[in-house]
């Protein structure tokens, strides 16, 4: 039986699968009712499921990314919610890095079900 630190890291793994594909719906159908968003290329925090899911919705299809890889995974834990953070690299065909992130990911166990009720990404310092 997988702990649920490997659960949480799973999900976000699938949903960055579907994402590298251009295919946005694999967070949104992970996303809450009360979900909260940052992101870099946003002036606010988007508030609610509805508002999110039309985000990613708008991204959807508009990108590629050939690869990825998540380094420094760590799960912290508070009750029933367990905060994932990590750091992306992107690369592209010839392995070079096109994009870097940090992200920020809260999960809350609802009905049996790990659910994203917050995401945050943000852009590291340039080296």
């Amino acid at each position: 039986m997988k702990r649920p630190e490997e659960i949480i890291i799973a999900l976000e793994k699938a949903a960055l699968e579907r994402w590298s594909k251009g295919d946005t719906s694999g967070f949104a159908a992970l996303s809450t009712d009360e979900m909260t968003y940052f992101d870099p290329t946003l002036d606010t925090r988007l508030d609610g499921g509805d508002a999110f899911k039309e985000y990613m919705s708008s991204l959807h299809g508009k990108f590629h990314i050939d690869r990825y890889e998540i380094l420094n995974p760590k799960v912290q834990w508070y009750g029933d919610t367990g905060i994932l953070t990590f750091n992306l690299n992107n690369y592209s065909l010839d392995g070079k890095i096109t994009s870097r992130w940090n992200s920020t990911e809260v999960y809350h166990q609802i009905k049996g079900e790990w659910k994203l009720i917050h995401s945050h990404w943000s852009n590291p310092q340039p080296e």
